[in-house]
């Protein structure tokens, strides 16, 4: 089992920066994708950000690239997204997610309680 906790939403103006953690607890050995996601109200969950293991490879929705970054810590296991030129559209709840099995995001995940991000115009 793992454990994931969000933490550094909040309230910003458009143009604005955030940035949000997300920590691994648990059975973090077996930790390899880290990603973001995020739901808009009325819309379904979808992918922000991905990154592997060693940190060496990053994956990007096309709404987000240039604006948003993935970075990990290991040792803290830690999973960051630093999010910049932030958008009214930006605003939704963000989920911390890694696999259950394997290294791909799109089967079963071990999901986060989510942080709200609020962006006003």
């Amino acid at each position: 089992q793992v454990q994931l906790v969000e933490s550094g939403g909040g309230l910003v103006q458009a143009g604005g920066s955030l940035g949000l953690s997300c920590v691994a607890s648990g059975r973090t050995v077996s930790i390899y994708t880290f990603g973001w996601f995020r739901q808009a109200p009325g819309k379904e969950r979808e992918f922000v950000a991905a990154i592997s293991r060693s940190g060496g490879s990053t994956n990007y929705a096309d709404s987000v690239k240039g604006r948003f970054a993935i970075s990990r810590d290991n040792a803290k296991n830690t999973v960051y997204l630093q999010m910049n030129s932030l958008k009214p559209e930006d605003t939704a709840v963000y989920y911390c997610a890694t696999p259950i099995r394997g290294s791909s995001l799109s089967g079963n995940n071990y999901w986060g309680q989510g942080t709200q991000v609020t962006v006003s115009s």
